[in-house]
């Protein structure tokens, strides 16, 4: 039941990425961007957070053990969490600049792990054998697996800091007279 839900949570944020891209290809992202406004930074830390419960729901609850793929997409989502957290509080919104890079490492590393759930036969090192990295422990529709709800969750993180936040800092107030 949890998984299901959080593989319609990822399949919504992929259909909200295609959304705002297809706004930007169209020109229409300025709109998007004056009602996401301050909310953007929220909804980057909501995506990060609900990921790194979904993660911590898969291994403490359900008992999946995570491959060494698994793990390094935690290193980079986990930080996400707070770091999206305290930017979206303070409303910094230079947080790109250190989000960013976080977030681009780990949508490799998921890419890589999803690609090599669907072709086994590639090598991967690092992996155990009791934890294989190309053994798919859940699937939800027919394709979405724990990596692609971290893929989708590392896409749409980026697409929300690059597409939904103004660049850099917003100008400071001036105080009245």
């Amino acid at each position: 039941m949890v998984a299901t839900f959080l593989a319609v949570l990822a399949l919504v944020a992929l259909a909200g990425v295609v959304v705002v891209l297809v706004a930007a290809v169209i020109g229409r992202l300025e709109p998007m961007r004056s009602v996401t406004g301050p909310g953007a930074l929220w909804l980057a830390f909501a995506i990060a957070l609900t990921a790194t419960a979904g993660s911590l729901y898969f291994s403490e609850i359900a008992h999946l053990v995570p491959c060494t793929l698994c793990w390094y997409q935690r290193i980079a989502m986990y930080p996400l969490a707070l770091i999206l957290g305290i930017a979206a509080w303070r409303g910094e919104w230079g947080i790109r600049r250190y989000a960013a890079p976080l977030a681009t490492i780990g949508a490799v590393v998921a890419a890589y792990h999803v690609v090599l759930q669907r072709v086994p036969t590639l090598p991967s090192a690092g992996c155990s054998l009791t934890a294989p990295c190309s053994a798919i422990d859940l699937e939800r529709f027919g394709f979405v697996t724990i990596p692609a709800m971290a893929l989708i969750g590392f896409i749409a993180i980026l697409t929300v800091l690059f597409a939904l936040t103004p660049n850099g800092d917003p100008p400071a107030e001036t105080p009245d007279p």
